[in-house]
């Protein structure tokens, strides 16, 4: 079995990506890892209008911050040694899938309600693209 250095998990806040969020947590500690957890506002999906306002992307990312925040608060006090946050802004099936890590952890469906057939299309896209391992937590 590998190692896994660094683990990420992407959340989107849905019950899918708490899932995942718990088993990262639980590895993290099992491998003695860094835990970097990810959200990433998806500017592509804003409406023509809303999508030209930072404004309006920087409070999605505050609100994402603090999440994130609780979410490291809670997985230290799980046990985790090193965990990492990291909000980013754009496209979220390219950017996860160049993210620097060992081990990449997603729900198998987010928050999209019509990607959510069988897998959702950022899932797919992470298992397709990526260049490290990638777990699928249902």
């Amino acid at each position: 079995m590998a190692i896994y250095q660094k683990i990420a998990v992407a959340v989107d806040f849905s019950e899918g990506s708490k899932r995942a969020l718990k088993q990262a947590i639980e590895m993290a500690k099992n491998f003695q890892s860094t835990l970097l957890i990810i959200n990433v506002v998806d500017t592509k999906s804003f409406g023509s209008v809303a999508a030209y306002d930072l404004k309006y992307a920087e409070e999605l990312k505050e609100k994402a911050r603090e999440e994130l925040n609780k979410m490291k608060m809670n997985a230290e006090q799980d046990g985790v040694a090193n965990v990492e946050i990291l909000v980013e802004e754009g496209a979220a099936k390219t950017i996860l899938t160049n993210v620097e890590v060992d081990l990449m952890v997603c729900g198998a469906t987010g928050l999209n309600k019509i990607e959510k057939w069988l897998l959702g299309s950022v899932a797919e896209r992470i298992v397709r693209y990526s260049k490290c391992d990638v777990l699928i937590v249902r």
